[in-house]
């Protein structure tokens, strides 16, 4: 069936005119509305105004104007069907063989913070209505809604005679329900937050595909990246300057490192290797954090990702071009740093503009067997107004200060997690054990080949102090921290044997403080 009609109503314009005198080359007559009338009497190409087609005026501002039977009619109209073809004809609606229609830019409109009425404003109705009216009759009717399916349009036309495949007309429908359904998800999910409602009633998870992945976490599943379209820095609205495409592990781990860095105002470096800290530290430059950084675990950060928050200078490229790195991640970079990468052309650099607010509220989906897991964003975070001494000695002003940057540090690794702080740098950190007491002895172990690499004859570990994600349920935990030379301790409290572990550290001259909020990451 030949493309004998065409309706056209888009909000993005481009490649419009291309397409409008494409069609009228192929002989398409071509039905519009208001701006997208304009611009395509302006290219040059014959259009009939909608309101021309239907005999009835736009109306109420422009919210009436498609929904009309004489478009739909001429859309949903079964052909070869004695019935509706009859119908049509007595009321004198004539086919519509194309739609093509992108809806208004709400996504983008509440991106932009715009006020309440002005995102209800850009809600669109006919245009998903037109959408869904096209693509469940995809059989007659092809339906376009992304201006990047401008030119296999034309190709299909042109290879058929004016004609489009069915193979391209399944294909644009089931590409035309997704972004309906996508466009929807995106107005549920902000209407819910305006009226405060953080878990809805029906929770849809929508995106658009940003990238195609070689593989996924092996090389033996398939994989996509998608993104959401909301504001949040990071790797999903990221500029790539240089390097190999990122693969779905290096997202990963880039995401985890950039949201690990955002939590600190000074100078600071976070190396991530998946999905947890390697190494973290904070310093007056951003050489000198990721020196320090590096020197907690330099065996684990060879090939790994890191992340800081202040714009790259050469003397930062040049430590981290030091050894192989995956990705690196930060709010800029100066035109000496990027030569210094550009010379390790597969070494990816990312660059976000800004950094992320860490305390901006959202939600974090997990998949599990027949539905989803939804939580808020872990946004929690400790000040020292908020920690209670719980043992006869108080933490020290340095040990202060590292036992928040520890806990900081803490929320970030899989549980169980276990951060030992020196001098504001992670000295030993033990991850994901089934025991809080393995976490602590890994650490500290990790801590110790650390030190041997650097020449040190004493344990990195020793002086330090410790945090725990969770509390100590026994006081083995904690004499594992002494053993690796603690001197302080921040853990969140509320284990029954609390008492227990309030005397050991009494016992070995520790303070300790609560912080009465746990972080676990699974």
């Amino acid at each position: 069936m030949p493309i004998r009609r065409a309706l056209i109503s888009v909000s993005d314009k481009t490649g419009l005119a291309a397409l409008a005198k494409a069609l009228h080359g192929h002989g398409t007559e071509i039905l519009s509305t208001g701006g997208t009338a304009r611009a395509i009497a302006e290219a040059g190409a014959p259009v009939t105004e909608v309101s021309d087609h239907t005999g009835f005026p736009e109306m109420l501002d422009g919210r009436v104007k498609t929904l009309h039977p004489t478009i739909h009619g001429g859309i949903l109209g079964l052909r070869g069907n004695p019935e509706h073809e009859a119908a049509m004809a007595e009321h004198g609606i004539a086919p519509i063989d194309l739609v093509v229609v992108n809806l208004y830019p709400f996504e983008s409109t509440v991106a932009k913070g715009a006020d309440f009425a002005t995102c209800v404003e850009n809600i669109d109705i006919g245009g998903p209505a037109l959408i869904r009216a096209a693509a469940k009759n995809h059989t007659a009717v092809a339906v376009v809604t992304d201006p990047e399916d401008y030119e296999a349009l034309l190709a299909d036309l042109k290879t058929h005679s004016g004609c489009v495949s069915m193979d391209l007309r399944r294909l644009l429908a089931a590409r035309a329900f997704g972004r309906t359904a996508a466009y929807d998800a995106a107005i549920g999910r902000w209407f819910s937050g305006e009226v405060g409602e953080t878990f809805p009633r029906h929770l849809v998870a929508a995106g658009r595909l940003k990238q195609s992945l070689r593989y996924g976490e092996n090389p033996h599943q398939e994989a996509a990246f998608y993104v959401h379209g909301l504001a949040r820095p990071g790797v999903a609205n990221a500029h790539q300057v240089q390097g190999k495409e990122l693969s779905y592990n290096n997202l990963n781990d880039t995401d985890a490192a950039f949201d690990l860095v955002s939590e600190f105002s000074d100078p600071a470096v976070a190396i991530i290797k998946h999905a947890n800290p390697c190494g973290v530290a904070v310093g007056e430059t951003l050489r000198g954090a990721y020196e320090k950084a590096l020197a907690c675990d330099p065996v684990s950060a060879f090939g790994g990702i890191v992340a800081v928050n202040r714009a790259l200078d050469r003397a930062a490229a040049e430590a981290i071009t030091s050894i192989f790195t995956e990705v690196v991640i930060a709010p800029d970079a100066d035109d000496q740093a990027k030569a210094v990468f550009a010379v390790k052309k597969n070494l990816r650099l990312l660059i976000t503009g800004v950094m992320p607010d860490p305390t901006t509220p959202g939600l974090t989906i997990r998949s599990v067997a027949g539905g989803m897991l939804a939580q808020t964003r872990d946004t929690g975070r400790v000040d020292e107004a908020d920690l209670k001494v719980v043992t006869k000695r108080a933490p020290t002003p340095a040990e202060m200060s590292d036992l928040l940057l520890a806990f900081r540090v803490c929320k970030h690794v899989k549980s169980n997690a276990i951060v030992y702080v020196k001098d504001g740098v992670t000295v030993g950190i033990g991850a994901g054990q089934m025991s809080r007491v393995d976490s602590a002895r890994i650490a500290a172990r990790k801590a110790d080949d650390a030190a041997r690499a650097a020449g040190i004859t004493v344990p990195l570990t020793q002086g330090s102090v410790v945090a725990s994600d969770a509390f100590f349920p026994f006081a083995d935990g904690l004499t594992a921290a002494v053993e690796a030379g603690a001197t302080a301790v921040i853990q969140p409290g509320g284990s029954v044997r609390d008492d227990e572990v309030i005397a050991a550290a009494d016992a070995a001259g520790l303070a300790m403080v609560f912080t009465g909020m746990r972080h676990f990451r699974h």
